[in-house]
């Protein structure tokens, strides 16, 4: 995917990309809760539709091409991988640099619903394969969702004692733009960074299934994670967890639907249904028991620090476990 490059040009695009990120995510965090408040929707919606869809872009274009190309199949991994990586550490990441605030509309309704779309997942797969009608069945099911779930979710009243109130009096027309360009260079400075990071391990030796399986694999989600980043050190808990919730929708709905629509997945890796989907289900049931306010469950919930350090270092495991199967064959 990537080409080589000269070493000097490798480091200079990871330089590049890690202060493009940290400029872009902030302008876009500050452009996305501009214009939720502006268009009365809740900023969790923002993150669901933007920032997971917006960013989850790449991997439906790879999906696709992969469907003609006749290896749909391989899309799996990444939709599901890249699915964990969302629950696990982003949001394990994100609540260790501030506590998250859960609304509950988030731990009755949207946590909910990712179980029971995995649990669906999973036995759409169950035969070893994907078949064009259960791809359908899933794209149904997204085209469902998202509006349904729209109009359950209203924006709350603003904040009037928000000390970043004033940055978000803006123009509609100009928190869209923020918003967008933000969009735009995250997802470019997320390629840069990639490129030179993959180049850089190649350099040194990194077996090319090892950079694959983590530095691109990561990085193709390295827009989501700088959002969040920056989201909550902003206190915008919903823009993280809308990021995540409608990047694990679009992935598991969207991104295996359009492949399996092209292609028919006849046989895929066990590994689907052994470790990928146990895992993802086990990550959003975590979050969601963390997230659920036990004395009053219809008030806000919060997501710990020390809760999110368990979800990063799952997420490490996760890894560790991937690798060893996959680079060394080990079933």
């Amino acid at each position: 995917m990537y080409s080589d490059i000269p070493l000097y040009l490798a480091i200079a695009f990871i330089v590049l990309g890690l202060v493009a990120l940290a400029w872009s995510s902030d302008r876009f965090v500050v452009g996305s809760a501009a214009l939720a408040k502006d268009l009365g929707v809740s900023p969790f919606i923002i993150g669901m539709v933007v920032v997971g869809f917006g960013t989850s872009a790449p991997e439906l274009i790879v999906s696709t091409f992969a469907g003609i190309a006749g290896h749909s199949n391989l899309s799996l991994g990444n939709a599901y991988g890249s699915c964990v990586f969302n629950i696990a550490a982003i949001l394990g990441v994100s609540a260790m640099i501030r506590p998250l605030v859960v609304r509950s509309k988030i731990t009755l309704i949207a946590l909910p619903l990712l179980l029971a779309i995995t649990i669906g997942s999973a036995f759409l797969l169950k035969d070893g394969g994907l078949s064009r009608m259960n791809a359908f069945i899933l794209l149904a099911a997204f085209a469902i969702i998202m509006p349904a779930y729209g109009k359950v979710d209203k924006a709350e009243p603003p904040k009037e004692d928000s000390r970043e109130a004033s940055a978000l009096e803006m123009s509609t027309a100009k928190a869209a733009f923020l918003a967008v360009v933000g969009l735009v260079v995250m997802v470019a400075a997320s390629h840069l960074l990639v490129w030179g990071a993959a180049d850089s391990a190649r350099a040194l030796g990194v077996d090319d299934l090892l950079i694959g399986l983590t530095i691109v694999a990561i990085g193709t989600s390295i827009p989501e994670l700088a959002s969040a980043i920056a989201a909550a050190r902003r206190n915008e808990a919903d823009l993280v967890l809308g990021n995540i919730v409608g990047s694990n929708l679009f992935n598991m709905l969207a991104v295996v639907g359009i492949a399996g629509a092209i292609s028919p997945i006849e046989r895929f890796s066990p590994y689907v249904l052994r470790r990928d989907l146990p895992i993802l289900f086990a990550v959003t049931a975590i979050t969601l028991l963390a997230g659920v306010n036990y004395r009053k469950w219809r008030e806000n919930g919060v997501i710990k620090r020390f809760e999110g350090a368990f979800m990063a270092i799952a997420y490490i495991g996760y890894m560790a476990l991937t690798i060893w199967q996959e680079a060394l064959g080990n079933g």
